[in-house]
């Protein structure tokens, strides 16, 4: 992730952050925790621990992501099963990408809140030609993720994610959040009940996802009979 190109925000929704009061020391590095025990897709903890709490600009290797074999293999999954379902898009599989610190929500592909999201595929694919996993402004859950001012993008956690490598001239290309495997192999937080803290939040993007659909159906009949 060492690169010139690093940039921070320019425009929306990208949600800039203060790195002073965010990356300051904390019990455990720059956050408060170390990264779970349990991290999702067989990912090494100890250099996942290093790279979340204990770096500010270097990456796990260019390329691991895809030789992670448990990662390739749901995305593989799930992008077939995407190929075989034509209906709308609330109703596709997607993967979400949880803080490997604080399990909270950071990036979702694809995307529920975009109206023409870009497919799984096509998101493995820009991740392989870059080395990283590659989001777009459209796939972060701004609730959560900051970028600061050399480009750094992180938790508001303190949880060191990559940086903020845009297309083009980087005070004018589109953002692309370059972001290490190992910082989004969180599992899901719970609340004291044992719920998963997104659900309202994703049940909310669910509900709008299947709303504009609705009105993409009606104005296609309206069409249809006009026709």
């Amino acid at each position: 992730n060492n690169n010139n190109n690093k940039s921070p925000c320019f425009s929306f929704p990208c949600v800039p952050g203060d790195a002073a009061t965010i990356m300051s020391p904390k019990e455990h590095g720059t956050s408060h925790t170390p990264v779970q025990s349990d991290l999702r897709w067989g990912v090494d903890r100890n250099t996942a621990d290093r790279i979340c709490n204990y770096n500010r600009r270097y990456a796990e290797y260019a390329g691991s992501f895809a030789k992670n074999k448990q990662f390739r293999d749901e995305v593989q999954q799930k992008s077939h099963s995407n190929n075989s379902n034509n209906s709308n898009n609330s109703t596709h599989p997607s993967i979400s990408f949880y803080d490997s610190n604080t399990g909270k929500l950071l990036f979702r592909v694809p995307s529920l809140s975009s109206p023409s999201p870009r497919s799984l595929e096509d998101f493995w694919e820009e991740s392989k030609r870059h080395g990283w996993p590659s989001f777009r402004d459209e796939e972060v859950n701004w609730d959560v993720v900051r970028v600061l001012e050399d480009g750094e993008t992180v938790s508001i956690d303190g949880t060191h994610l990559g940086h903020n490598l845009p297309d083009g001239d980087k005070n004018k290309g589109k953002n692309r959040f370059c972001i290490n495997l190992v910082s989004v192999a969180g599992r899901e937080e719970k609340d004291d009940d044992g719920n998963d803290g997104n659900d309202e939040k994703i049940e909310e993007e669910e509900e709008e996802a299947r709303k504009e659909d609705a009105e993409k159906e009606e104005e296609l009949q309206k069409d249809e009979n006009s026709g």
